[in-house]
Formats: structure tokens, sequence, C-alpha cells
């Protein structure tokens, strides 16, 4: 069965909508203020349309997310496929890289984790991040469980926590990165 070519004002509602959201999630202090109807109104599109293109809430945020997230596959892609640096390093290449795009994001990704999604552990953008990270734990020696640790290293990176120490206790993004990256350091050590 051929797939069915979207229609050109489709394309646009859709990107509308999600450049909408996305700088809707951005401004706000809150996510949870951020309404369906703001969305729709600022995207000049019909409440309607977001629920028939996106299902809900959920499937807007995971939406916004995947499109966020894009460029990032791709430059993690790329540089795995250049000479890798050591399997330490990878793995806190990795992390740090999450890192930075949970403080650039982290309205949208608390959002996402407040969106009713069941669990965050379910989210497809946590399954791509936990399985890039749990293979690169693999090639560290000493690691004796890489999907643990891989869930224990993303753990330490969770939205809200960013959101909180970001936020509330002015943590630079600089002092947050060196924290984790320490933190890595002791993990990985233990391990070995």
């Amino acid at each position: 069965m051929a797939q069915r070519t979207e229609r050109a004002d489709a394309v646009r509602n859709r990107e509308a909508v999600l450049a909408a959201a996305d700088a809707l999630f951005a401004a706000s202090s809150s996510p949870q203020n951020v309404s369906m109807d703001d969305i729709a109104a600022a995207a000049g599109v019909g409440k309607g349309t977001l629920f028939r293109r996106f299902g809900d809430r959920a499937g807007l945020i995971g939406a916004v997310i995947a499109s966020r997230l894009e460029p990032l596959r791709q430059a993690v892609q790329e540089a795995q496929e250049t000479a890798a640096p050591s399997p330490r390093q990878r793995v806190l290449d990795l992390l740090d890289a999450s890192l930075r795009f949970k403080i650039e994001n982290r309205n949208l990704m608390t959002a996402a984790e407040e969106a009713g999604l069941g669990s965050p552990y379910q989210a497809e953008h946590y399954g791509w991040w936990h399985e890039i990270l749990r293979s690169a734990l693999e090639q560290v020696p000493g690691v004796s469980a890489p999907d643990f640790t891989a869930h224990a290293l993303l753990a330490a990176i969770r939205a809200d926590l960013v959101g909180y120490l970001v936020d509330d206790r002015k943590m630079t993004a600089e002092d947050l990165r060196s924290a984790l990256a320490a933190h890595v350091g002791d993990v990985l050590a233990k391990e070995a």
C-alpha cells in the first residue's frame, strides 16, 4: 500500500503547532500552565487539530521532544561513526549531551515527565538514551551491570532534578555538568 503524502497545509499546521508548543514551554515558568488552548491559539489552529494530529497533551509533548532531539540524535550517530574516544569518555560524553539537552529544554522535559505518560521510562526518547548508554557501558571494562547502571545514571539527570538544581538551587550549567562528570567518574571507578 502506498504511503499517503501529507497535504502542504497539514505540514504547515504541524510545524506551527510544534514551534508554538516549543516556544510556550520554553517561556513558561511552569510547564503545567501551558494548555492545549494556549498552544492552539499560538499556532493559529483549532484545538481539534491538536487532538486529531497528536491525540493528547502527552502525544504533542512527545512530538515536540522528538523534533528537538533529532539534531542531537544525528550528532550522536555521527560521533559514534568517527574515531571513538575511550569507552569511559564516550559514556561521559553521552550523559553530558543528555544533560545539556535537559538543561536547555528543562520545562519541556518536565512537562513530558508530568504529562501522564504513565512512566517517563516508557517514553521513546528515554528508551533511545538508555539503549545508547547501555551499549556504551558494555564497552567499559569492569561494568558488571550495564543495563541497571544506564538507568541509574539517567536517573541522575531527570528533568525534575535538573530543573530543581538550575532554577531553585541556582546551580550553573557548568557546575551541574562538572558534578555529573565527577559522579560518573565515581560510579565507573567503583565498577572497575
